[in-house]
């Protein structure tokens, strides 16, 4: 039987005619209090959606499939050019590089395919140096550096030098196609914020730059994936509509790709292979929203140093989303599903009106030093802890089904709770928080 004889032997509902039938079955009981259920966001979630009630909007279409990207830091230039070499023999497509120092670039990049696509992104101060790598890397077409002074200020607290000298730095050195400005909003969803304010924060601080800069030049705009499926596929289609939005309004046909990773904020250290099934889902939203590269998290990298189990397990994940479940076949799969365009809508228009708050009051930077993008993010951050110390916000095998023979004290490689660096700074800085860190500490404790 084909698909239009299929159809045909069904009568058309329509949503009035569902709901009837829905609120029979309900037998007395009240619709909007039984089945109406309301997100973070502000967002009533509908029991049912229908074509004769969502919304959609004009997303713009998916350029590319996305990318596999292994996500490394520079530390030891040898080890890391190993691994690049590594990953990339194994499956992975690009390369992400956090340097949070200056590097011997020649060892780190001793012995690479010229061709091979790299993203450094740079996370200290020193023009000089950072001149001299853009004159090396002129023979590696496909290497970026991404450099975002406003991550900078919002998570360390205070400028690299100061915000004038900042931004005339960035602003000379962005003329260079091999400087692409970067917005990091993982910070924000790791600190707590909702996906309304992930949206808007994240145009509120691109507007900054554009503010600033009168030619054309690239941005990486960086997110973190977190467990609400649909939302987070959602989220990301939604920045796709408002970005392309905000372009125009500067009459600027800027060109920006979109790196997504899981997010920090639900990994656990007890329990630690739940991490696996987190991820899991985080990348296959990745996958369906429009992304240009995703990089995984490895299950233990909140507790261990890199090491191979880890780092192929989550270069796997990807793999089999993309050649074995044929995500790589289409582009824009979640496009036309009811649910997830209604949501889509709301999304954009709440943020968007966020955003315009936002600007009305001065911009980002200045909400930043009034400390009022701080207070909404930890005010969002307290309602999401107050519900997974409830219970309500599930964690399994941490405020659920715990294991009590489960013992960490012995694995910790890495500090695996928030650090406070006690400095004196301009601002209040946005940190990132696990929601899980309270009760794992005192698990910790216990073990003796």
């Amino acid at each position: 039987m084909n698909k239009k004889t299929l159809f045909s032997d069904f009568d058309a509902v329509s949503a009035k005619a569902w709901k009837q039938k829905i609120q029979m079955d309900l037998k007395g009981a009240d619709y909007n209090q039984t089945l109406l259920t309301n997100s973070l966001d502000g967002i009533t979630i509908q029991p049912f959606y229908h074509q004769d009630t969502f919304k959609s909007l004009p997303i713009p279409p998916q350029k590319s499939l996305a990318k596999i990207c292994e996500t490394l830091f520079i530390d030891d230039e040898k080890i890391v050019n190993h691994l690049i070499k590594e990953s990339l023999e194994k499956g992975a497509e690009s390369i992400k590089l956090i340097a949070k120092n200056t590097f011997d670039y020649k060892t780190l990049f001793a012995d690479l395919n010229q061709n091979i696509e790299v993203l450094i992104f740079i996370q200290f101060n020193d023009n000089k140096y950072v001149l001299e790598l853009i004159q090396f890397l002129n023979n590696f077409q496909n290497t970026k550096l991404i450099i975002d002074i406003i991550n900078q200020f919002a998570s360390d607290g205070n400028w690299y030098s100061n915000q004038k000298e900042d931004f005339n730095t960035l602003i000379k050195n962005a003329q260079n196609t091999s400087i692409n400005i970067g917005i990091d909003a993982s910070l924000y969803q790791n600190a707590g914020a909702n996906n309304v304010q992930q949206l808007a924060y994240t145009l509120a601080h691109v507007n900054e730059y554009l503010n600033s800069i009168n030619h054309k030049t690239t941005f990486i705009f960086s997110f973190a994936i977190g467990s609400q499926y649909f939302f987070e596929i959602a989220k990301i289609r939604s920045f796709r509509y408002l970005i392309k939005k905000l372009f125009t309004e500067y009459s600027l046909n800027h060109k920006f790709n979109i790196l997504l990773e899981p997010t920090l904020r639900n990994k656990t250290l007890y329990d630690y292979n739940v991490n696996l099934l987190r991820t899991a889902t985080e990348n296959m939203a990745s996958m369906l929203c429009g992304a240009d590269y995703i990089s995984s998290l490895p299950y233990d990298a909140i507790y261990h140093k890199s090491n191979e189990f880890g780092a192929r397990i989550a270069r796997n994940q990807l793999l089999i989303l993309k050649e074995e479940s044929y995500f790589n076949h289409e582009k824009d799969l979640s496009k036309g599903a009811y649910y997830i365009e209604q949501i889509t809508y709301e999304l954009a228009n709440k943020a968007l009106k966020l955003f315009k708050e936002i600007e009305k009051n001065g911009g980002f930077i200045a909400q930043l030093q009034k400390g009022s993008i701080q207070r909404k993010i930890e005010e969002s951050a307290t309602k999401e802890q107050t519900l997974f110390n409830k219970g309500e916000l599930v964690l399994l095998g941490t405020n659920k089904y715990p294991n009590p023979l489960d013992k960490m004290k012995n694995e910790l490689e890495l500090f695996p709770f928030t650090k406070i660096k006690p400095r004196k700074t301009i601002i209040k800085p946005i940190i990132p928080k696990r929601l899980a860190e309270k009760m794992e500490i005192e698990r910790l404790d216990l073990e003796g």
